[in-house]
C-alpha cells in the first residue's frame, strides 16, 4: 500500500492524543484484493473539533456530519467522526447524526460488506464483522443486514451497487438485487448530480457494459436512462450481431476506460436508433436508421443536460455523435478532407476516431482497423501539414478589412462574404493572401449587388469605387 509510512505517521499523531483511528472503506477493500487505491478515508472517535485542535491544516468540509480533511505531509486525507445515523425520511440524507464511541458502531452504517473492513494501523488488525472478505472472494456485492433498509436509507446505494459490479467485476448477491428491483423508484428521489457522478464512475470502470446491464435489469433504468432502455431488442441489420441496446454498450466497453467523454459518446452514439428505425422493404433489404447521429446529438444533448453534465462535456459528446457516422473514400478531394476537419474541428478528430473505432469493436462482426481508416488518417495529416485554414479565423484577412474597404457596416454580409472566402480556401488554401482574399470579396460583394438591383430594375450607383 502506497503512503503507508506517512499513514503510519498520521495515525500515531492521533494516539499520541488518545485517539483511536481506523483506515476505512475502499482503500482497504482494494488493498486486499491487491489492487492500488489513492484515496484513504479514516475513521475516528475524535470529533472534528478534536482534528482540528491537533492539526494545523485543517478543511471543515463536512463538519455537522462528523467529517474534515486533514492536509498532511502534501496528502489529504479525509477524516469522519464514528457515527450512527437516524431515520432516512427521503431516502437520501440521515434526519439526524449522532456521534458513537466504537468502531464496531460506526460500521453497521455503511452500505456493503466488501466496504465495511476497518484496519487498525497501529496494532495492524482487521475487523470484519460482516464477512466481508469472504464475500471479496467469491466477488459479491452484498447489503449489510437488510438491503431493504439499507436502500431505504439512501437510494443512491442501488446505484453504487452497479457500479461496483462494473467496478470490481463482481456479481450483485441475490437478495440484495431483489431489494433494488423493489425499491428501484426511489432513485427518483436521489439529486441529478449525485446519479451523474456515479455514471461517471462507471464509465472509467473496466466495464461499464456489467453496471448498465444490472441497472436495466434491476429496473432502475427506466427512471435513469429510459432512452437507452427503448434501444433494447431494437434489431439493427446484417452488419451487427446485437440489438441496439447490447451494442451500444458494448461500444463503450471498448472505448478508453480513461475517458468518460468517449466512453459517453460510445453509449449514445445510436441512442435514436429506435426513433428513426426503418423497416425493411422489396426495395431494401436492411432495416435503415437515416439521420440517427444527428437526432441522437440533440437526445444526448438533453440527457446530459438532464443530469447537469458541465457545458464542455455535453457539447463535446453531442458533437462526437452528430459526426461518428462518416464514410471516407479515395474518391474525397482534398477540399472534402479539409471540409471534413473544419466540421469536425481538429481538436476532436482523434477522440472521433476512437469513438469510430469502438463502435466497429462494439458490433460483434467484425475484428482490427479497416485500411481505408488508416489511410485517411495518413491523408488528414499530409493536409495538416501544409495547410492551416479550416476556420474563418485562419483567413488572412477579418471582417474589419472587409468593412473598410467595401464601406460597409457590421451586419450579417459581413459573416456571408467571410464563410464565401473560407470555401474558396478550403478548395485552395493558396489563395489565403490577404491581398487575393480581399478581391475575391469585393467579386463577391459586386455580384450580390448587381443581382439585388437587377431585382428591382436598379442599377447601383457607388460599385465603381470598388
Amino acid at each position: 500500500m502506497k503512503l503507508i509510512s506517512t499513514i503510519i505517521r498520521f495515525a500515531k499523531i492521533f494516539h499520541e492524543n488518545h485517539f483511536q483511528i481506523f483506515l476505512v472503506g475502499g482503500a482497504v477493500r482494494d488493498y486486499l484484493r491487491g489492487s492500488e487505491n489513492f484515496d484513504y478515508d479514516f475513521a475516528t472517535n475524535a470529533t472534528p473539533q478534536d482534528v482540528m485542535r491537533i492539526f494545523r491544516s485543517v478543511i471543515p468540509v463536512g463538519i455537522d456530519h462528523g467529517t474534515v480533511i486533514v492536509l498532511f505531509e502534501k496528502n489529504q486525507f479525509e477524516v469522519t467522526t464514528f457515527r450512527s445515523e437516524a431515520k432516512y425520511s427521503d431516502n437520501r440524507h440521515p434526519d439526524k447524526v449522532n456521534f458513537v464511541k466504537s468502531i464496531e458502531e460506526d460500521l453497521k452504517r455503511r452500505d456493503f460488506t466488501i466496504n465495511a473492513f476497518a484496519y487498525d494501523i497501529i496494532n495492524k488488525k482487521l475487523i470484519d464483522n460482516y464477512n466481508g472478505k469472504e464475500d471479496l472472494e467469491k466477488k459479491l456485492i452484498r447489503a449489510i443486514g437488510n438491503p431493504n433498509e439499507r436502500f431505504k436509507e439512501d437510494a443512491l446505494r442501488m446505484l453504487r451497487a452497479c457500479r461496483f459490479a462494473s467496478q470490481l467485476n463482481f456479481i450483485i448477491e441475490d437478495n440484495t438485487l431483489s431489494a433494488i428491483q423493489d425499491l428501484s423508484k426511489n432513485i427518483n428521489n436521489i439529486s441529478a448530480e449525485r446519479i451523474r457522478d456515479e455514471l461517471i464512475k462507471m464509465m472509467i470502470s473496466q466495464k461499464p457494459s456489467i453496471g448498465l446491464e444490472y441497472i436495466r435489469i434491476s429496473g432502475l433504468m427506466q427512471y435513469i436512462l429510459p432512452e437507452l432502455l427503448n434501444c433494447y431488442e431494437v434489431v439493427q441489420n446484417r452488419f451487427h450481431k446485437y440489438d441496439v441496446y447490447y451494442h451500444s454498450i458494448y461500444t463503450c466497453d471498448a472505448a478508453p476506460s480513461d475517458n468518460y467523454i468517449i466512453r459517453f459518446a460510445a453509449l449514445f452514439h445510436d441512442i435514436a436508433k429506435p426513433q428513426t428505425k426503418r423497416e425493411k422493404d422489396e426495395a431494401e433489404d436492411e432495416n435503415s436508421f437515416y439521420n440517427h447521429e444527428v437526432i441522437g446529438a440533440r437526445i444526448a444533448y438533453r440527457i446530459l443536460k438532464r443530469f447537469k453534465f458541465k457545458n464542455e462535456d455535453t457539447k463535446k459528446i453531442s458533437h462526437l455523435i452528430k459526426h461518428h457516422m462518416f464514410y471516407y473514400t479515395k474518391e474525397w478531394t482534398d477540399g472534402a478532407v479539409r471540409r471534413f476537419i473544419r466540421n469536425v474541428d481538429l481538436e476532436n478528430l482523434d477522440d472521433l476516431f476512437t469513438l469510430r473505432e469502438a463502435d466497429r469493436a462494439g458490433n460483434g462482426m467484425k475484428q482490427g482497423i479497416p485500411i481505408v481508416y488508416h489511410k485517411f488518417k495518413e491523408r488528414i495529416n499530409k493536409i495538416l501539414e501544409i495547410d492551416s485554414a479550416f476556420k474563418i479565423k485562419d483567413l488572412d484577412i477579418n471582417g474589419n478589412t472587409i468593412m473598410e474597404k467595401l464601406k460597409l457596416k457590421p451586419g450579417p454580409i459581413i459573416g456571408e462574404i467571410l464563410n464565401y472566402l473560407l470555401e474558396l480556401v478550403l478548395d485552395d488554401p493558396e489563395i489565403n493572401k490577404n491581398e487575393t482574399l480581399l478581391n475575391k470579396a469585393i467579386e463577391y460583394y459586386k455580384k450580390k449587388e448587381n443581382y439585388s438591383f437587377e431585382i428591382y430594375g436598379e442599377t447601383p450607383e457607388n460599385l465603381g469605387e470598388f
